[in-house]
Formats: structure tokens, sequence, C-alpha cells
């Protein structure tokens, strides 16, 4: 028996309303579904990222760091900042591309990556 495939990915928010507006707003993302304030998810490309309130996570769920791939970094760090995020850095990665690296208003990692071209 092995994986199948990712079925989604999560970070817990303590604020639905303002994860949902970063994800949707300054990342692009396509909302999927939504059951109130307890679980949003969206599409990213294929895969699926969801926000869970800290009623809906485990007990001690922890967040991990969600690479989206984009076309163009620069294009989405002015969208990044005015919607809550921290942009905490960029990493030229030479022929493999780069990475921007920055915090959602909940404090979680992030990073977007774009191909060198």
């Amino acid at each position: 028996m092995s994986v199948e495939k990712l079925q989604n990915a999560y970070y817990v928010t303590s604020d639905m309303e303002k994860s949902v507006a970063f994800y949707r707003d300054a990342l692009g993302l396509d909302l999927a579904f939504r059951d109130g304030n307890k679980w949003t998810q969206f599409k990213a490309g294929g895969v699926n990222f969801a926000m869970a309130s800290d009623d809906e996570a485990p007990d001690g769920a922890l967040g991990a760091t969600l690479v989206f791939e984009v076309a163009d970094i620069a294009a989405m760090v002015d969208g990044i900042r005015e919607a809550g995020g921290e942009i905490l850095g960029e990493r030229d990665m030479a022929d493999h591309g780069k990475t921007l690296t920055f915090r959602d208003p909940d404090g979680n990692l992030v990073q977007l990556y774009q191909r060198a071209s």
C-alpha cells in the first residue's frame, strides 16, 4: 500500500475571513469550498489547499511551508504586502529559478517559486 496523491494541505487560522481574503486576493487562488468559519478549501493548480479553524484542526496542529509556483514573483509582492503578508526575502537559485519567502497574516511561512527562464 502506498500514498496515491496529496489530497490537501492546510493551515490552522485564527481569522478565517482575513486568511481567505489573503489567499484569494493576494495569491489569486480559486475558492473551491467553504464551510462557514470552520474550513475553506482552495484549488491551486490541481492540488487542494485549505484553511481550518482552531476548533476544526486537531489539537497541537502545527504549520508547514507551502510552495506555490508562479510565473512572475515580482508581480505578486505588492499584493502580498497589501493583504497583510510580510516579505522575508528572495533567493536566486540560478538555473533552478528563484523563491520568495513570506509570512501570511497568521504568521505561517509561504514561498512562491518561479522557474528560471
